[in-house]
């Protein structure tokens, strides 16, 4: 009697390609999103005393309002696009690992829970931004009021809780998940896991300075990984082995 054995189809050479290149490619633009959220806070809108802990809610509500566009902007950038690129990027790192450790189906789902979660933050703070301009016009200190409250709320979902946790856990699961498969440079992953570490305990300590840590380490960790996959998507359109599949390994 014979047997039949079913061999699990393998990525071809130009799917690997695309999911690294695709994949490297989010990773820069959320780099740059992350760049450009300070870079524009810093010379455009703290001049203007917006973000300043100083300033009064009814002073900020009126600086609000006065530059609506410009935060509206703002709020696209660091949070809808940035949560765009992180479920692409979440996506194509599940497709290039998907074979190699089940630590990765953990590491898919926070990657996807926390663009999901960025992406409903930068939607809450335009609404909520929209609402306290409008106010303002009618009740500047209601605006005030409301303003109190729905900035406690954004800081829990984003930089001060929610947002944060959820970013360490899946580059913590991720960078364990890719040194068990030897994907990625092994320095990435330690990176990795360190950022996790850090952002797990800037929120349980409530520490600004390692909230600060996490924020850099964010940056400079989605430029290192663009720049990985990116080279490992042009290694692999030259390389292939015997059966003709790409074998980019990290030892």
């Amino acid at each position: 009697m014979t047997s039949i054995h079913t061999v699990a189809p393998q990525a071809t050479i130009p799917e690997t390609t695309s999911s690294w290149r695709t994949g490297g490619m989010a990773a820069l633009a959320g780099a740059a999103t992350n760049l450009t959220g300070p870079a524009v806070f810093i010379a455009m809108l703290l001049p203007k005393g917006l973000g300043g802990t100083e300033a009064a809610p009814g002073k900020a509500v009126g600086l609000l309002s006065d530059n609506h566009a410009a935060m509206r902007a703002w709020y696209i950038i660091i949070y809808l696009v940035f949560g765009a690129c992180l479920v692409v990027l979440s996506l194509s790192l599940s497709e290039r690992l998907k074979s190699r450790s089940s630590l990765v189906h953990a590491a898919t789902t926070a990657g996807l829970i926390y663009a999901v979660l960025v992406i409903v933050i930068g939607t809450l703070q335009i609404t909520d931004l929209d609402t306290v301009v409008r106010l303002h016009s009618h009740d500047p200190a209601q605006a005030a009021t409301v303003y109190t409250t729905l900035t406690s709320i954004e800081t829990g979902l984003g930089a001060g809780g929610g947002e944060t946790m959820t970013f360490s856990l899946w580059v913590l699961v991720l960078s364990w998940a890719a040194l068990r498969a030897r994907e990625l440079p092994r320095l990435l992953n330690y990176l990795g896991l360190l950022l996790g570490a850090v952002g797990i305990f800037s929120v349980l300590l409530n520490s600004l300075p390692l909230m600060s840590v996490n924020g850099v380490g964010l940056i400079a960790w989605l430029l290192w990984l663009g720049i990985a996959m990116l080279r490992e998507g042009r290694r692999a359109a030259l390389r292939s082995d015997r059966n003709g599949r790409p074998t980019p390994r990290y030892r």
